[in-house]
């Protein structure tokens, strides 16, 4: 995980400077290319962002990697823990060397004050610790998956800010009705009322 810091901070300076080098009147800015924008994502994430000048965006992209990438590496860490000590615990009881020996990795994962026969036995135990085991492959996957969603947002924020860079908000938003001749196909003519919204 520090690793993957670490890169970041090396090489966003230097997207950010090669991005400075463009003239600073919004007028003569060059609007973005949307595929660019996209590639630029997919290869690093983040990049899309910057290529499109939405640098406040970073700070939410990389946030939720690393809120991402941090539940990933704890689910994961969780779930060996209690792989490890169901593998010691189903071996044991195959071999009948159970013990309440605290360097057991069984014993370990136990809540503080509890023994083996505190919870039921070592096999009430061992059914507890393929439960949780369970539980937490489950939580890794949803995070793999939360991660895998990011990405994808942080995509298509890309090429939504690209495609959306020279749209005009204008402040006349303006609604207009007058009256009007219709004259339809039998060359009859009727009097209408005419709404137009203009934005």
């Amino acid at each position: 995980m520090k690793r993957w810091i670490i890169i970041v901070f090396l090489v966003l300076p230097l997207l950010v400077q090669a991005q400075t080098t463009a003239p600073q009147d919004s007028t003569v800015w060059r609007k973005p290319d949307a595929v660019k924008a996209v590639w630029l994502g997919v290869i690093f994430p983040g990049a899309g962002q910057i290529y499109n000048r939405s640098y406040w965006k970073l700070p939410i992209v990389y946030g939720a990697f690393m809120g991402c990438g941090y539940a990933v590496d704890r689910m994961q860490n969780r779930y060996n823990g209690y792989k490890l000590a169901y593998v010691d615990l189903y071996n044991d009881i195959q071999n009948g060397t159970v013990t309440e020996d605290p360097s057991k990795s069984y014993i370990a994962v136990l809540p503080d004050g509890y023994t083996l026969s505190n919870v039921g036995g070592a096999s009430t135990w061992m059914n507890t610790l393929k439960n949780r085991q369970s539980v937490y492959r489950r939580y890794r996957d949803y995070s793999i998956l939360a991660t895998v969603v990011v990405y994808a947002l942080s995509l298509v924020d890309a090429y939504v800010d690209a495609q959306l860079f020279d749209y005009d908000i204008s402040p006349d938003l303006s609604i207009h009705m007058e009256p009007q001749i219709y004259m339809d196909s039998w060359h009859q003519q009727s009097a209408e009322l005419k709404l137009a919204i203009q934005f």
